[in-house]
């Protein structure tokens, strides 16, 4: 490819890109009426590179770096926080390599952009049957289930010699959506249950969740709970942007009704804007520093260090955790106009709060990584 080629491919790829983002925006209040993110619009976070990201190049994916993923989530949760969400689930595809290699190759052989959504929680027993495992039951949780072409399940089967869950994998078709997802925000993540009714599911079919990876790819030693945590709280560093771009381009554009000074010009809203731009900007470099510096340190020497797994997690739960006040201090200074259903201080305000309520950058995690760094008794699976 010459230079100028690639250069045009790029700026495609860059005009692409761009368009997305801005028919997200324009679209998100259609997402949340439906409660989830049509297909036509996971087709185009296929194209984006969403779910192709941790593939590796031999399986025509883009084996993008941790930072490089969390980035284009970042962007995507800006433009919609729901979106970001539902696309942060291209993580998948690092998980999913704890399958025999031939099972992944099928997978994202077949398509490097599929689209994988779980409920893993609570794991349901199987029956050893001919040709596998028995799946029957419901999970909760299943983010992104509507656009998916593939989902897993968690199961318990007797004599699993690891307390990890096991997760049975199988075609969309297989499974009944119940459409049981409605909140107050995060609302288009269709986050729904799912009902699994005798399917039987081969055992190379099936992998622990959180067990070793089948390939030795860079990425698939990367930390995958710090990964899992990362993924979803860089959703609330982008709702808590587009909460802070949204008061300054509004204080640019209006005049107050009342004739009092333009917000921007208000020494409260000035003050209040700068605390919530300075946490914004702590959270963000924190996080990618750290998760840069992990990154480095896992190719320079094959493997990251107990206290960087620790530090990993703790930067996950301060982006979710920062990035969600952030976005409501906006809401407060942003006057009594964002009381409005549907208007972008609330749902932003919202929707990282939510964030922040997920167990994996819940409360407890301050506790879990402070234990950690003393080499305290932790809970399961920390860090």
């Amino acid at each position: 490819m010459t230079h100028l080629s690639k250069l045009a491919a790029d700026q495609a790829d860059d005009a692409l890109y761009t368009s997305v983002l801005d028919e997200i925006r324009a679209r998100r209040a259609e997402f949340t009426k439906l409660r989830h993110v049509p297909p036509d619009m996971v087709r185009k976070l296929q194209q984006i590179g969403a779910y192709r990201a941790f593939v590796p190049a031999r399986f025509g994916g883009d084996a993008k770096s941790p930072a490089e993923f969390c980035k284009l989530i970042e962007d995507i949760s800006a433009a919609d926080a729901s979106t970001g969400w539902v696309a942060s689930f291209g993580v998948s595809a690092t998980y999913l390599a704890a399958l025999p290699p031939e099972t992944y190759a099928a997978i994202y052989g077949a398509d490097p952009d599929a689209v994988f959504a779980g409920g893993i929680f609570p794991p349901q027993p199987a029956e050893k049957v001919d040709g596998g495992f028995k799946v029957n039951g419901r999970w909760s949780w299943c983010s992104g289930v509507m656009g998916a072409s593939v989902v897993g399940a968690g199961i318990k089967v007797t004599g699993d010699a690891t307390p990890l869950p096991r997760m049975a994998v199988m075609p969309r078709a297989k499974v009944r959506v119940d459409e049981t997802w409605n909140t107050i925000g995060l609302s288009a993540t269709g986050s729904h249950d799912v009902v699994v009714e005798d399917v039987v599911v081969a055992p190379e079919w099936t992998f622990i969740r959180g067990g070793a990876p089948s390939m030795d790819d860079p990425v698939f030693r990367y930390p995958a709970m710090a990964l899992a945590a990362q993924v979803l709280a860089v959703v609330a560093l982008g709702a808590a942007r587009e909460a802070l771009d949204f008061l300054v381009a509004d204080a640019r554009e209006r005049a107050s009704i009342t004739g009092a000074p333009n917000p921007g010009a208000r020494p409260y809203v000035q003050a209040e804007f700068a605390k919530a731009q300075s946490l914004l900007m702590g959270a963000r470099a924190a996080f990618y520093d750290t998760i840069e510096a992990a990154w480095d340190e896992l190719k320079r020497t094959g493997d990251v260090s107990p206290d960087m797994k620790v530090r990993l997690r703790l930067v996950a739960t301060k982006a979710a955790r920062d990035g969600a006040e952030a976005a409501r201090i906006a809401f407060v200074i942003g006057g009594s106009g964002v009381m409005e259903t549907g208007h972008t201080l609330g749902r932003c305000m919202i929707d990282a709060a939510c964030v922040a309520q997920h167990a994996f950058m819940g409360e407890g995690t301050w506790t879990a990584a402070g234990a950690a760094f003393f080499d305290q008794p932790n809970m399961p699976g920390y860090p």
